[in-house]
C-alpha cells in the first residue's frame, strides 16, 4: 500500500530506457497528449535543482505527459532531441518537438508551457 500512495504523488513519469522513451511517446502521441520533457543529469546541480519545479508543474498541468530523462541513463532519447546541455525542456505535441528551451529559468518554463497547453486546447476545441 505504501509503494502504491508513493506512486500517486508525483506525476513525472522517469524514463529509464529507450524502449520507455519509445513506449511514452508513442502512446502520449497516439492519445493527441502533449508532452513536457526535462532532460537532466545527476551531476548537474542546476538539474536536479529544477526537479522540485518539475514536480510541480506536472501537478498544475494534469492533461499533459511530464517525463523525465537522465541524459546518462537514455543517451540515445537525449542524441535523438539533439541536447547538449542541461537542463534543457522539450515541448512536443505529435511526437515532434515543437519548443525547447535550454537552461533552468522556472518563470520562463512555465510561461512557454502554459502558451503552449493554451495553443492546443484552442486546436481542439
Amino acid at each position: 500500500m505504501e509503494g502504491l500512495e508513493q506512486q500517486n504523488k508525483t506525476r513525472v513519469v522517469k524514463v529509464d530506457s529507450l524502449e520507455s522513451w519509445d513506449f511514452y511517446v508513442t502512446q502520449a502521441t497516439n492519445q493527441g497528449t502533449p508532452i513536457v520533457i526535462h532532460f537532466t543529469a545527476a551531476w548537474c546541480i542546476p538539474s536536479v535543482a529544477m526537479n522540485p519545479f518539475f514536480e510541480e508543474l506536472a501537478s498544475s498541468f494534469p492533461d499533459v505527459l511530464f517525463l523525465t530523462v537522465d541524459v546518462d541513463e537514455v543517451k540515445e532519447a537525449a542524441t535523438k532531441l539533439e541536447i547538449k546541455a542541461m537542463p534543457t525542456f522539450v515541448l512536443m505535441k505529435n511526437g515532434a518537438p515543437v519548443d525547447k528551451l535550454v537552461g533552468a529559468n522556472p518563470e520562463e518554463i512555465r510561461k512557454r508551457i502554459d502558451s503552449f497547453v493554451q495553443s492546443i486546447r484552442v486546436y481542439v476545441a
